[in-house]
This record gives structure tokens, C-alpha cells and sequence, in this order.
């Protein structure tokens, strides 16, 4: 190949790719916004939980920076918060429990709210490794 077509299809390869680069970036904000919606539904029916919780772990390696620290948010969304509503029906026995679950419940909003909101903002989660809000 001569250099004068090496450059070309150079060119060309490089005319592609940011198209290609925005349109995922695009899908994948709004995977991660039917994970959102799909915790919140999942108030009433918890497998559309777990069907977030999916989406979230296979979306999350190939996302860019934004998109995966909502993934990585939402992961642990999930999985703290079955720790929490778990403990909380253990000790439902003892009045204790309630507090618990109305906590899981309160803290579950919270994330999924303020996730949604900093994901059409086009912003990151700032600490989404938090045990807290993020």
C-alpha cells in the first residue's frame, strides 16, 4: 500500500470513529438509565432488579468513564441493598427491623434519584463506591 493511500484510509478511519465513539456513549447512558428505572419498578416486582443488576454488570467493563461510574453505582446499589433489606427482614422479629427496611427504602431512593439526575446531567457519581449516597 502506498503511503498516499495508507494516509487516506488513515483518514478515513479517523472520520469514522467519533460518530461511532457518540453513539455508544449515547447507549450507554441509556442503559444506564433503564437500570435506574428498572430498581425503581423493582419496588414492586424484584426481577426487574435483578434484570438491571445484569444489565449493569455487562455493560459495565465496556462503558466509558461517565457510564461506568453509574454502572459500578448501580451494582452496589444492588448488592448493599440486599444487605440491607435482608438484615432488616431478620430482624423484623424485633421492632428494629422496620427501621431497617424504612432505611433500605429511603437509601434505595436516594441512589436510584440521584443517580438518575447526575445521568441526564451527563455528570459522573462522584464517589460511587460509597456505602452512603455516592
Amino acid at each position: 500500500m502506498s503511503h498516499l493511500a495508507q494516509s487516506k484510509a488513515t483518514e478515513m478511519t479517523n472520520a469514522i470513529d467519533p460518530p461511532v465513539q457518540q453513539a455508544r456513549q449515547a447507549n450507554d447512558q441509556g442503559y444506564a438509565f433503564a437500570v435506574y428505572t428498572l430498581y425503581t419498578i423493582g419496588f414492586l416486582t424484584v426481577i426487574t432488579a435483578v434484570i438491571g443488576l445484569i444489565i449493569a454488570y455487562v455493560k459495565a467493563p465496556t462503558a466509558g468513564g461517565i457510564w461506568q461510574s453509574h454502572f459500578q453505582f448501580q451494582i452496589r446499589t444492588f448488592w448493599i441493598g440486599l444487605l440491607y433489606f435482608i438484615a432488616g427482614f431478620a430482624l423484623l422479629y424485633f421492632v428494629i427491623g422496620a427501621f431497617v427496611i424504612l432505611w433500605w427504602t429511603i437509601w434505595t431512593l436516594v441512589r436510584i434519584i440521584k443517580g438518575a439526575i447526575l445521568l441526564h446531567d451527563q455528570r459522573p457519581i462522584p464517589q460511587p463506591a460509597s456505602w452512603l449516597f455516592g
